[in-house]
């Protein structure tokens, strides 16, 4: 079998600014839950997607948030979108999906737990997280766990990550650590780019390997006496920055694996929410799997 795990949160911003707009019957904008319903019924309609989860940022800030000011916030969320978070995990519950709802965590942590929990399960051939969300490939395991990325159709196992990042998927948080992450906040170390961070991660492997003098790195790096000395004095805030980047795999969902199986979707949930979205032909589109 194979275990799909859904980054919810993706889906809906990816639904918000690629599908098209629509009103509820009261006025409300609603296009995004509409998107998002279709996308995970033609997921749920692929042979293969036997056993599935879809985790969602029921609030976006985090414990990381306690750790680091300046990490992400829900700040410049349009309110349009803001307002669709609860109707999407609505959606995904009445699709009959698991739906892990994140407040303490991030949807990013479900979904790394999820991966590290049920990988070498038994009858577990694959575990495919639905997301091309990079901090999501610190959790590849070789073609065990891959990252699926349903919009390209381009799936990254251990040597695609290595491909596309020039760093193992071990090293990624420590990739992020140096190089930063807008998306969530993480500023990185001055000077140090995706191509430097990865020519040394690809000799290292983690920040704590790294020499102090660039004489020392046995790898050409353009301006390497300079990016030595800004890691010398950012050694503290790096590890921060790296731990910040570092998905939790120990976030208490309650599901066993059997939990995971889908079977129907839950007729009344979905009937009354799609006469609230103002679009009964969705119900069309799931004949045949209702309870």
């Amino acid at each position: 079998m194979k275990i799909h795990l859904v980054d919810g949160t993706y889906e809906l911003f990816r639904a918000y600014y690629g599908a098209p707009r629509a009103l509820d019957p009261k006025g409300r904008e609603v296009g995004a839950t509409r998107g998002l319903l279709r996308s995970f019924i033609s997921l749920l309609r692929q042979d293969d997607v036997t056993h599935v989860a879809c985790a969602f940022d029921h609030v976006i800030e985090s414990f990381r948030n306690d750790l680091f000011d300046g990490y992400k916030t829900g700040e410049g969320i349009e309110p349009e979108l803001w307002e669709q978070f609860p109707l999407a995990e609505r959606a995904a519950d009445a699709l009959g999906m698991v739906v892990w709802p994140m407040v303490k965590f991030e949807a990013d942590d479900a979904l790394a737990t999820g991966a590290a929990r049920w990988r070498d399960a038994k009858g577990v051939e694959q575990v495919v997280i639905c997301t091309p969300d990079k901090d999501l490939t610190q959790c590849v395991v070789g073609k065990r766990v891959v990252c699926w990325d349903r919009r390209r159709q381009r799936v990254l196992d251990d040597k695609g990550v290595e491909e596309k990042f020039g760093v193992l998927p071990e090293s990624i948080p420590d990739w992020l650590g140096l190089v930063g992450d807008t998306a969530d906040g993480i500023p990185g170390i001055k000077g140090w780019g995706a191509k430097s961070s990865s020519r040394v991660l690809a000799r290292y492997r983690h920040i704590e390997n790294i020499p102090e003098e660039a004489f020392l790195w046995g790898v050409k790096v353009q301006g390497a006496k300079r990016l030595a000395a800004n890691l010398r004095d950012n050694r503290e805030e790096l590890k921060l920055y790296r731990l910040l980047a570092t998905l939790r795999t120990d976030v208490p969902l309650a599901e066993e694996l059997e939990d995971l199986r889908w079977k129907v979707a839950r007729r009344e949930k979905l009937e009354e929410l799609c006469k609230e979205l103002g679009d009964k032909d969705l119900m069309d589109r799931v004949h045949g799997w209702l309870d």
